[in-house]
């Protein structure tokens, strides 16, 4: 995207700034960065509920006899394997193994499926699949990013916010399912899933309503304690749980292996492509690896593309960087050799011409006390 390009609004807009919102630019779009303070909203998250607006992330429809087939063919995990109302996340390669967008697949029903993909990747999402397909694919595709809205409901309280807002704790859709109904304001998808590590939702609806469920939601969220939260808490929040954000510690030069998401890769599901790269460099070992580390003393918070050393050479950056609210440490990743990579190995990161040791860690970098 040029500097010239205008940057897009969500719906939402307009209610962010009047709520005293911090607008900065993020994929595209002009997004609250925090409303009271990253810190804050951190916290509400982590200790009662806070929501967000995720306008901006894309929702595609496939749907046809031959969707599953698709899919399959496209994503790295099991499609097959989902039951109507079940989601996973998945990937979506290119041929050479790289990573194009990471995203959430939801299976509505037997020839229907929803995918969340991330805002800056919407466009490349879309040219990809359409390249994928073939002529005699039994496959329609809608994409509904234009037309749809989002809201995250996220904390230990979202169950009682999901209670006020549509009147029953049974409305609460469970971790990796999908609830969809069709109101007299228009469809309605309730996702399980999350980029906190805290129990919650996700909820779509029409771009026209969104304003009246997201003033709904914030009501029912500051009653719980909690707050509307921006893109810096969202960002602080994941990074504890070692998610990775795509663009910086994802890219179509490395492969789901090398970030340590091998987990959400099926090499046994038959061909889809990027398998065969995998499969190669799996036989011929990882060049490198997404470590994640903490700074073990006093220092500035690390920030992407800091220098990364180890035995004294620079090996790498940060890809992700922060001071970690929850931790009262620095905490970040970055692409390191192998043998840089092993839990306990001592980095040293490099912010503004000083360098200060770390440690590498084995994610997630939060866990939550025990009651």
């Amino acid at each position: 995207m040029s500097d010239t390009t205008p940057l897009r609004r969500t719906p939402l807009h307009a209610v962010h700034v009047e709520m005293g919102a911090r607008m900065v630019p993020f994929a595209g779009w002009d997004m609250p960065v925090q409303y009271t303070g990253i810190v804050d909203e951190h916290k509400a998250v982590r200790q009662s509920v806070g929501v967000f607006d995720i306008s901006h992330m894309g929702q595609f429809i496939v749907s046809g006899p031959g969707s599953e087939a698709f899919l399959n063919r496209v994503l790295t995990n099991n499609i097959t394997k989902l039951q109507p109302g079940q989601g996973q996340y998945t990937l979506l390669l290119n041929g050479l193994g790289g990573v194009i967008d990471d995203l959430i697949a939801y299976r509505t029903s037997e020839r229907e499926f929803y995918l969340v993909v991330n805002a800056s990747r919407i466009d490349a999402d879309w040219a990809h699949l359409e390249t994928q397909l073939n002529k005699d694919d039994e496959v329609m595709m809608a994409n509904a990013s234009d037309f749809t809205a989002g809201l995250a409901i996220q904390g230990p309280k979202a169950r009682e916010v999901a209670a006020a807002v549509f009147g029953s704790a049974a409305s609460f859709p469970e971790h990796n399912t999908i609830l969809v109904s069709m109101t007299s304001e228009g469809p309605m998808w309730l996702c399980g899933t999350g980029y906190t590590g805290e129990e919650g939702f996700e909820f779509f609806m029409p771009i026209e309503t969104a304003e009246t469920w997201f003033r709904k939601i914030v009501d029912a969220v500051k009653a719980a304690g909690g707050m509307p939260c921006g893109l810096g808490a969202r960002d602080t929040l994941r990074l504890e749980m070692g998610y990775p954000l795509n663009g910086n510690d994802l890219s179509e030069t490395r492969t789901p292996l090398q970030a340590g998401l091998g987990f959400f890769v099926d090499l046994d599901k038959g061909d889809f492509t990027g398998r065969e790269a995998l499969v190669a460099q799996k036989a011929a070992g990882l060049p490198d690896k997404l470590a994640a580390f903490r700074m073990t003393g006093a220092a500035p918070p690390p920030r992407p593309h800091y220098p990364v050393a180890f035995a004294g050479e620079i090996i790498g950056e940060v890809c992700s960087g922060t001071q970690s609210p929850s931790l009262g440490a620095g905490i970040g990743m970055a692409y390191v050799p192998l043998s840089a990579a092993t839990i306990g190995s001592t980095l040293e990161i490099e912010i503004r011409g000083r360098r200060f040791p770390a440690e590498v860690v084995k994610k997630p970098f939060y866990r939550k006390p025990s009651l």
